[in-house]
């Protein structure tokens, strides 16, 4: 998720606040004085139900408060996990906000708003976060149907200012009927690098009246700050607030500068002092990101940090650190991941922290491929100066390791949370003669819609996209990406590959990014769905895979390409689970790419399963054998650009069935194809013409629903797909 408080999101990120994590949480690790007590009045926090409350506070308890609610994080992140770290930031600008402005009448809008832990606690949701066993009544981001004080469902970032230009618009056309007084947009600085958001502040200089756009400032994104701003935003810090250029008033914008962004008093004062202004303002507060985390033990030279909380002899628990302006490319310590024991100041470890249950647990899918594919591309930069990496933020979470980053130099490029911009300059890498891969999440890939579509695929582009955690899981709403394949299947030019194995996957990144003028390499852009769960899965367990036990024969091959890389880099080499493999590009040919695999040729049915759908194909077809005694046939599509018409024309020859299965949106998905080319292509002989049935999600937006229960609520399961084809006999 991304981390917008100075922070991005990603994210990771995989980034959605779940239910409580299974296991014991290390509590013996956090001293019992700073613990969270439940329903004792004796604790601030216990007592605040409603923004009024903090405003009936004395002035000298909004320390306290503070203390409490960064205590209340600490031990909400080691037992649940989360974006602690924003939040940790944000604690005296949010006990500020509620101080001084009344929500919901005054209008907060939180960009990404996964920092609005805070805000939850302080509008009636504290319990959310003090009681274990009610975790899960919250989400990660803000959310309408919660409470009244939140305004938007936000998991993407940027939007913040475009969204309050709207609030303040209707406000301003309506009067004093419209029930809204300040607008407030929270931004941070690195969300604030997002395009959308320098259109709303274009259009809030034009527009004026009423709007507080309150800058955080914490010198980090996710994985450090990238772009030109950012020198500017540095001298404005180092001024006092002073220096020019200003990039704010650059755009006619009011501007004030608080250097104490942790201080809640300072914050208080700064807030009153533009309640009811009468045009648009920039407040920019400097703040410390993850401010509570243990400050003590912050060296730019070491791999991770203490996870243990420390003793809070400071007001509100923030503590100095030295761990902020690195000299070194990245603007962060040497934090390899995003959810490795966080610490304050520029950590990358930070933006996301899994709870105490989760650690030492091996990768998950997104890391595990993502640090494969990098293993595969670093030993070309050599020789190929023009084959670039490209993150628009959230590298870690992708398994584009700190190490690599380093040793890629000038062939890895983090442009900011900008994926509009990433997939375009990547089409102008390609147009030059370059080849760019864009790696990041399938859900902030559909903010660069329009560029897959003209920069991108009607240019004919050799851009390489790595597609992260497609199909269907237990993210967040904001966070699914159960719309993948809808969406770039049906771009014209672009093909989308979906591997089911990491020998697949490593070959298939061979051949989309086959330097320019290679034999048979693709003539435009490539997108690779990197495999999710159910693949990881089985491949760490070939068992679940009865029909073929992941021994698949191996497609013609020539020409090696180089994947691997030496144990000295600290990289995956392409050594993959199932033993070592020589991966190599494929010259049969664009065609031969496009080809589905038939795995087992049977008879009466046929199961195609598209990417993480595949194992559940294999099952199907050996519980099939088991119980009915019939041998189906079982197909590997590999990509879901084009349909095999010779593989779909041999089956209706002894077939009656065939069965689709997709772990993403049924409708406009790829399964429905399958259905419109029997229908389409009806034969007079009836007996040669399938019946089709078609898996896959339904259309609507799911929230923390543990991937398993989704399955079954679609129908993907061995028992609901094997029932549904028996019953059809």
């Amino acid at each position: 998720m991304r981390n917008a408080s100075g922070n991005g999101f990603d994210s990771s990120d995989s980034f959605a606040v779940s239910g409580a994590a299974e296991g014991t949480a290390r509590l013996h690790d956090i001293p019992p004085s700073i613990t969270p007590s439940h329903g004792d009045d004796s604790h601030l926090l216990s007592r605040i139900a409603s923004p009024a409350d903090v405003k009936a506070l004395a002035p000298n308890e909004l320390a306290e408060l503070c203390r409490e609610i960064r205590t209340t994080l600490l031990a909400y992140g080691h037992q649940h996990g989360g974006h602690i770290g924003s939040n940790l930031g944000m604690v005296e600008a949010t006990v500020a906000l509620h101080r001084v402005f009344d929500s919901p009448r005054d209008r907060i809008v939180f960009d990404v708003s996964h920092q609005s832990y805070v805000h939850k606690m302080l509008t009636g949701r504290a319990a959310a976060y003090l009681d274990p066993d009610r975790f899960s009544e919250v989400t990660g981001f803000t959310n309408p149907d919660e409470s009244k004080h939140d305004q938007f469902v936000l998991g993407h970032t940027g939007t913040s200012i475009s969204l309050a230009c709207g609030l303040a618009k209707t406000r301003d056309m309506e009067g004093p009927n419209s029930g809204i007084g300040n607008v407030i947009a929270v931004i941070g600085d690195g969300s604030l690098s997002s395009g959308v958001a320098f259109e709303g502040l274009n259009n809030a200089a034009e527009q004026g009246g009423n709007l507080i756009i309150v800058f955080n400032d914490n010198e980090m994104s996710i994985a450090g700050d990238f772009g030109g701003m950012y020198g500017p935003l540095a001298r404005l810090r180092a001024s006092g607030g002073t220096a020019q250029p200003n990039l704010f008033n650059a755009f006619g914008l009011d501007y004030r500068y608080v250097e104490a962004g942790n201080d809640v008093s300072a914050l208080v004062a700064a807030f009153e002092e533009v309640r009811d202004i009468d045009h648009p303002v920039v407040v920019h507060i400097h703040t410390l990101k993850g401010a509570g985390y243990d400050g003590e033990e912050t060296h730019a030279d070491r791999q991770t940090a203490s996870a243990s909380p420390v003793s809070f002899d400071s007001p509100t628990g923030v503590h100095p650190t030295d761990n902020v302006n690195h000299s070194e490319p990245w603007h962060s310590d040497h934090c390899n991941l995003s959810d490795h024991e966080p610490h304050e100041g520029q950590c990358e470890a930070s933006h996301w922290q899994n709870p105490d249950a989760a650690i030492g647990k091996p990768d998950d899918p997104r890391k595990h491929y993502g640090k494969m594919a990098m293993a595969a591309l670093e030993p070309r930069f050599a020789a190929e100066p023009g084959l670039v990496v490209i993150s628009p933020a959230t590298p870690g979470s992708n398994g584009i390791t700190h190490e690599f980053r380093e040793r890629a130099g000038a062939h890895y490029v983090d442009t900011g949370i900008t994926e509009s911009h990433a997939v375009a300059y990547a089409a102008g890498i390609a147009r030059a003669g370059g080849t760019p891969v864009v790696a990041t999440t399938a859900s902030f890939f559909q903010r660069a819609y329009d560029q897959f579509f003209q920069e991108m695929s009607l240019n004919r582009s050799r851009v390489t996209v790595l597609d992260f955690l497609g199909g269907l899981s237990g993210s967040d709403n904001t966070h699914s990406g159960a719309y993948d394949v809808t969406m770039f299947s049906n771009i014209p030019g672009a093909t989308m590959l979906v591997p089911t194995s990491a020998r697949d996957y490593l070959a298939d990144l061979a051949w989309a990014t086959a330097p320019a003028g290679s034999a048979d390499a693709p003539a435009g852009p490539v997108v690779i769905r990197v495999p999710g769960e159910a693949i990881l899965t089985a491949e760490r367990d070939a068992t679940l895979l009865p029909v073929t036990g992941g021994q698949i024969a191996d497609r013609p091959q020539s020409t090696s390409l180089p994947v691997s890389v030496s144990s000295a880099s600290g990289g995956i080499s392409a050594a993959t689970v199932r033993g070592t493999v020589s991966v190599t590009a494929q010259h049969a040919g664009v065609r031969h790419m496009l080809d589905w695999r038939v795995n087992q040729t049977g008879s009466h049915v046929a199961i195609i399963g598209l990417g993480n759908a595949y194992p559940l194909a294999e099952q199907t077809a050996a519980a099939l054998s088991a119980d009915y005694g019939i041998t189906a046939t079982v197909i590997d599509p590999r990509q879901c650009t084009s349909l095999d018409s010779d593989v779909l024309e041999s089956l209706r020859d002894g077939h009656q069935q065939v069965i689709t299965l997709e772990d993403g949106q049924l409708e406009g998905g790829w399964g429905e194809k399958v259905t419109a080319y029997y229908a389409n292509h009806h034969v007079s002989d009836g007996r040669r013409n399938p019946h089709v049935l078609n898996f896959g999600a339904a259309k609507e937006f799911t929230d923390r629903v543990p991937l398993g229960e989704l399955n079954e609520r679609y129908g993907l399961t061995v028992e609901q797909v094997t029932e549904a084809i028996t019953r059809c006999f």
